[in-house]
Order: C-alpha cells, then sequence, then structure tokens
C-alpha cells in the first residue's frame, strides 16, 4: 500500500452504524449525526467536518521524514505543526505504533482510523471495506466517514506523505473522529483500522495539561 493511504487516529466523534462480526470494527457507512458537531465541555469548538481532510493531510505533509508525526515510532514529534484550534493525531504507515503526546489542554482532538489520497474511483473503492474503532480510557469512541471529496494539500520537500513540495488538490476519503477537548490529566486513545491490503493499530498515552 502506497504511502498515502494509512490509519491516522481518528479525529474526532465519528457516527459510524454497523459492525462486522465479532471484531468490534465498524463498516463505513453515511455520515451521520450532527451531535458530533457540538463539544461536551470547554475548549476550542470541533472543526467543521468539510475542513477535516485538507487540514489533516496539509498537517501530515509539513514534515521531512526523520521528524514526521506519521513515521514518528515514540510520539516524540507529536506536536510538530500543530494548529492553535486542534490537536491532530497520527496514524501510521502500517503497522502497530506506541506513542506518548503531551496535549494542551481545551484543544479537540481530530484523527483518522484509516485515510487516503488518490483518484476518484481509487478512492471509493478503498472506503467500500473500509473499517475501524477508536476508544478513550477504553470507552467506545463514535466515527464518521467522510467519503469522496477533494482536498488541497500543501506539502514540503522530503515528507513521506505525498513526496513532494508544493500545493496540490487529491481526492481524500477516510473514517474520521472529531473528538472534544479531554479532561486535563492521563488518557489512553486506542484505534485501529483497515482497508483493502492495509491495517495499523496504534496507542497513544495523552497528557493533557
Amino acid at each position: 500500500m502506497p504511502r498515502r493511504s494509512f490509519v491516522a487516529f481518528f479525529a474526532a466523534l465519528a457516527l459510524v452504524s454497523g459492525c462486522s462480526g465479532g471484531t468490534g470494527e465498524k463498516p463505513a457507512q453515511a455520515a451521520g449525526s450532527p451531535a458530533a458537531e457540538a463539544p461536551a465541555g470547554g475548549g476550542a469548538p470541533l472543526p467543521d467536518a468539510d475542513a477535516v481532510q485538507g487540514r489533516w493531510w496539509t498537517w501530515a505533509a509539513s514534515e521531512a521524514e526523520g521528524t514526521n508525526p506519521v513515521a514518528d515510532e515514540t510520539g516524540e514529534f507529536c506536536a510538530r505543526n500543530q494548529p492553535s484550534d486542534v490537536w491532530f493525531l497520527a496514524g501510521t504507515f502500517g503497522g502497530p505504533a506506541k506513542r506518548k503526546c503531551t496535549v494542551p489542554a481545551g484543544r479537540p482532538l481530530v484523527f483518522p482510523l484509516v485515510n487516503r489520497i488518490a483518484d476518484k474511483d481509487a478512492c471509493d473503492g478503498f472506503m467500500a471495506g473500509a473499517r475501524g474503532s477508536a476508544s478513550l480510557d477504553g470507552k467506545p469512541l463514535e466515527s464518521e466517514p467522510i467519503v469522496t471529496e477533494k482536498a488541497q494539500v500543501t506539502s514540503v520537500a522530503g515528507n513521506p506523505v505525498t513526496e513532494a513540495a508544493g500545493t496540490e488538490t487529491y481526492y481524500a476519503c477516510g473514517i474520521w473522529v472529531r473528538l472534544a477537548p479531554p479532561s486535563p490529566g492521563k488518557h489512553t486513545l486506542t484505534f485501529k483500522g483497515n482497508a483493502e491490503d492495509f491495517e495499523a493499530d496504534v496507542e497513544y498515552t495523552l497528557t493533557v495539561k
């Protein structure tokens, strides 16, 4: 699977219904409830679903491979290039990862369970079999599919995501979580996802302060 397809942990309160046989993973369905838009507590509001993909991919492509948060095995680089209104989390280029990350209080979290940039047909096929699940401190999180749409992505040289510098428009798709700001303290965030021949399994130990 090319590096443009990978499980990222999923930004947001997702809205997926239905389960696949006993795995706990949910298939991609039509995007759902407006309840996902309302933060449960204080802090910055959740970003709009229609802006998530372009912003996240730009973030992921804004760092060269040696310090890129998607390639990061420990979480050391999780704070690189974070915007002021949201905190993005990353999956992997395939396989498992365990990371530690300190997150500013009041910041919503956004991450993908699985996502891709490609042409329209490839994105549609990817989403047809996409599955994923996420939990925070052992409690399941909802997720929402954001189906194939155009997204503008700005990249730096040497990044492992688009592998080229510049601004381009891609078709983007994925299953996403947009999570209201977690309370201060330590949290365990886990997620996994798979689509086609790609799968990933990620655990974050988050310190919110």
